[in-house]
C-alpha cells in the first residue's frame, strides 16, 4: 500500500520555496534583521519572566474588555430585533384604533 505524498510534497516545495527566495538580497537581508530581534526579544523575555507575564496579563485583559464589549452589543442587538419583531402588531392595533375613531357608525 503506497503511503500518500503530500506531506512530503507541501514540505519539498515550501523548503525550495524559501531557499528560492532567499536569492533576492533584500529578503535575505529582512530574514536576517527579523531573526536577530526576535532572538533579543526571546532573550530578554528569558530573562525578564515577570514582565512576560504582566504583558500577556494585558493582552489578556484587553481580549476580556473586547469579549464584554461584543457580547454587550450582541445583546442589545438581540433586543432591538426583538422590538422590531414586536412593532408590526403595535402598528397594526394603533391602525384598528385610528379606524375605529374615524369610522361612522353604521345607521340601521
Amino acid at each position: 500500500m503506497a503511503r500518500s505524498k503530500l506531506l512530503v510534497s507541501i514540505v519539498v516545495g515550501a523548503t525550495v520555496g524559501a531557499a528560492l527566495s532567499m536569492l533576492d538580497r533584500t529578503t535575505r537581508e529582512k530574514t536576517v534583521a527579523t531573526t536577530k530581534k526576535m532572538k533579543e526579544t526571546i532573550s530578554y523575555y528569558a530573562e525578564h519572566r515577570e514582565e512576560l507575564q504582566e504583558v500577556i496579563e494585558q493582552k489578556v485583559s484587553t481580549v476580556k474588555e473586547l469579549v464584554d464589549n461584543v457580547t454587550d452589543n450582541v445583546n442589545m442587538i438581540t433586543e432591538k430585533v426583538d422590538e422590531f419583531k414586536e412593532l408590526p402588531s403595535t402598528i397594526q392595533g394603533m391602525i384598528h384604533d385610528t379606524k375605529s375613531a374615524f369610522a361612522v357608525p353604521n345607521e340601521e
